[in-house]
């Protein structure tokens, strides 16, 4: 692996980096968090290790800059700050694992293996599409063919959890288990009567239609050919 190594005290960094390279890692060491942030927005890491107390700029910093922006290489923070609320701050400014000091390197060198195995983080989708049809998760809008389409909120949510499973039957009871949080039978037509008025919206006037029937059962999201 290609690792950063962000750590301002020589005596653990040279314990640190000799660990790791032992094992078979390249690292690349820097000692100030300005570095430290041209470094991770200059080269591409597997992992990075992170101390929470830096010279110029402070590790929760240097992680919140990072997110910000998009870049989600696996972070390990190290600090000598312990206490539940320091390891909850630095989960929340983006760290993938935190590691309070002292610690021992086994330790340290299996929770990094545990990252690279887990890889960048996804970011979550904000816009669900197939074909000429566009979901914007974030603005609440639906487009088709560059038009904008007038959903109400429950035609919204059934779009959005038909979109989700492209190519997949989405049954009666999973529409009234995720749309309407009701579990009751599912034979009420109040589906077929929410689902009929999306259809209109979104298929109507277009030669390829989207939102199919699949008799008995439910219905799908599938392209037409």
């Amino acid at each position: 692996m290609q690792i950063l190594l962000v750590e301002d005290d020589r005596r653990v960094a040279d314990h640190v980096a000799k660990g790791l390279r032992e094992a078979g890692h390249m690292v690349e060491h820097v000692a100030d968090g300005k570095t430290a942030l041209y470094m991770a927005a200059a080269e591409s890491f597997d992992v990075i290790i992170l101390d929470r107390m830096l010279p110029n700029v402070d590790g929760l910093t240097i992680l919140q800059t990072m997110r910000a922006a998009d870049d989600h290489t696996p972070v390990l923070l190290l600090s000598a700050l312990g206490e539940v609320d320091e390891r909850v701050k630095g989960l929340r400014a983006g760290a993938d694992d935190y590691l309070a000091k002292p610690f021992s390197f086994s330790e340290l060198l299996a929770r990094i293996e545990v990252l690279s195995r887990r890889g960048p983080a996804t970011p979550e989708k904000t816009t669900l599409s197939v074909m000429d049809l566009s979901v914007d998760l974030l603005a609440h809008q639906v487009t088709r063919g560059g038009r904008r389409l007038d959903l109400t909120a429950r035609e919204f949510r059934i779009l959005e959890y038909l979109m989700r499973n492209i190519g997949r039957v989405v049954t009666r009871s999973m529409l009234l288990e995720k749309v309407w949080d009701y579990h009751f039978d599912p034979q009420t037509n109040i589906i077929d009567q929410h689902v009929s008025r999306l259809r209109q919206k979104v298929d109507k006037g277009f030669s390829a239609q989207l939102i199919h029937t699949v008799r008995g059962t439910g219905y799908m999201i599938r392209p037409s050919a």
